[in-house]
């Protein structure tokens, strides 16, 4: 029973060490892919990509005619004609002078630090040139590298216009927030999974959607003299009837923009109480990458509009991406050489303590493996510092299990009293003697210079993980080995 014990135990422990150095591969749209979290790596391992955020300066030409108002249809026309028009050009300039002033610049960088936070960025540096108002941000390279660029440089200005007057009916101060939603659709033409992102109000801006949306619509009216009158900001259709009436259609629509650039024009079939506007993405489809692709692109809208508009223009005129100077071969070395050192220190324990220094070798590889997953899913940057902290964390799991199986081995008989109170004594002699290294790592977890924050997570989640886990397995195996009697570590009979 015993041996079935320790076997179920160890079957357990090779397990987790498969997920945690190989992964969980499961079949997706005929390829394998891993389901197990991938490190965060800092930019010291992975690489990173510099970006320069340069205030815009540039100056659009607007055409405006006698009233002062934009003309959009004279770009072809040579000064001779404009001049015969009444039209005149203005140069206007992308950020207005009363705009380019050191309140909005702090605005603007802060606005960019939500946004990265936002896309899951929490490994970056963002510095501000109060003076000109450059941002300059460094970010880890990665494969979502070039689409968080994108959302970066991307001003964020929402407004929903009459699509006549363009009268701004609503805009940014409205949002309360947005989000991406999905939804199964398997009626129409394309059946699969839909994408939208949805634009949830505030208060005031719930009373303004539900005002837009009700006076925004279709309407029929009947007109018995059979005469069509055409008033501003309508779009009419007459439908002459057998008794010589005519039913005229008026439709009102509005013109949903997104840093000017126009998202749709729409008229609203109802009125609209929720507060909340829905916009679907794309088609509704069943091929994974497609999905994938509206996901993202809905993801980067919500994530524009969630943070507000920033209210100075930047244009990314830098986008370097910087090489790490430490190469994966380098890397590898590192990692073969700890290998190597834990597989000597684990045989010196079988020999020195036999069965039960098997026992508890097993037990370490199983501490290991779940030390490495921990740091997979507790979002931990794994950079030069912290892997050096994943050493000490070792060590110190060999010291401990030396220290209990030391105590162990003075004894004569092992039962549960006697490993209860060769663990209780273990952990007091272990842990007093690190007080000083807790505090430190405690302390080092608040700073924010990368190098020792990620050496002080590492080294946080290894403790706890370390007194955790060996008053539990460790302690388990311990009990299940001596719990039928058998040699203890000085290979004498336990009775």
């Amino acid at each position: 029973m015993k041996k079935i014990k320790i076997l179920t135990i160890i079957l357990l422990i090779v397990l987790v060490t498969m997920v945690a150095f190989f992964g969980v591969y499961v079949p997706v749209q005929n390829r394998m892919e891993n389901k197990v979290k991938d490190y965060d790596y800092a930019m010291d391992l992975e690489g990173g990509r510099n970006i320069r955020l340069s205030v815009d300066k540039t100056t659009d030409t607007v055409i405006k005619d006698a009233d002062g108002n934009e003309v959009t249809d004279a770009d072809d026309l040579s000064d001779e004609e404009l001049a015969e028009k009444g039209y005149t050009k203005e140069e206007t300039p992308a950020n207005s002078e009363d705009v380019l002033n050191e309140e909005n610049y702090k605005k603007s960088k802060e606005i960019i630090e939500k946004r990265l936070k936002a896309l899951g960025v929490d490994n970056y540096v963002i510095k501000l040139d109060e003076t000109s108002g450059d941002i300059l941000v460094e970010i880890p390279e990665n494969d979502s590298t070039d689409n968080i660029v994108s959302n970066l440089g991307t001003t964020g200005k929402f407004e929903i216009i009459d699509s006549d007057t363009e009268e701004v009916l609503m805009d940014n101060n409205d949002i309360k927030r947005a989000r991406v939603m999905y939804g199964s659709n398997s009626t129409g033409t394309y059946s699969g999974t839909a994408v939208y992102l949805e634009i949830e109000f505030n208060k005031e801006g719930t009373n303004k959607l539900k005002d837009i949306s009700s006076t925004y619509v279709e309407t029929n009216t009947t007109n018995t003299s059979n005469t069509t009158n055409l008033t501003e900001n309508t779009e009419s259709t007459d439908n002459t009837t057998t008794d010589g009436s005519s039913t005229e259609t008026t439709t009102k629509e509005i013109t949903m923009k997104i840093d000017d650039e126009e998202i749709m024009t729409t008229s609203f079939d109802e009125t609209i109480e929720t507060g909340k506007l829905q916009l679907s993405i794309g088609s509704s489809t069943t091929d994974t990458d497609t999905l994938q692709g509206y996901i993202g692109q809905a993801s980067s809208m919500a994530v524009v509009l969630d943070n507000g508009n920033i209210p100075v223009k930047y244009t990314v005129e830098g986008n370097q991406y910087i090489l790490s100077d430490i190469t994966q071969d380098e890397i590898n070395i590192i990692l073969y050489v700890m290998l190597g050192l834990v597989a000597i220190a684990l045989i010196v324990l079988i020999v020195r303590y036999r069965t039960e220094g098997l026992v508890n070798a097993f037990a370490y590889v199983g501490l290991a493996s779940l030390f490495v997953l921990l740091l997979r899913y507790t979002n931990v940057v794994i950079s030069i510092e912290s892997i050096f902290g994943i050493a000490v964390v070792l060590i110190l799991n060999y010291i401990f299990v030396n220290k209990l199986l030391s105590k162990l081995r003075k004894e004569e008989k092992v039962d549960k009293t006697v490993i209860n109170m060769a663990l209780k004594e273990t952990y007091k002699e272990f842990f007093i003697k690190i007080i000083p290294i807790c505090i430190a790592v405690i302390t080092f977890c608040f700073i924010q210079w990368e190098a020792l924050s990620s050496f002080g997570m590492v080294m946080f989640w290894g403790i706890l993980l370390i007194a955790l886990y060996n008053i539990t397995i460790t302690n388990l195996l311990v009990r299940v080995k001596n719990s039928e009697g058998g040699k203890n570590s000085n290979g004498r009979k336990e009775k």
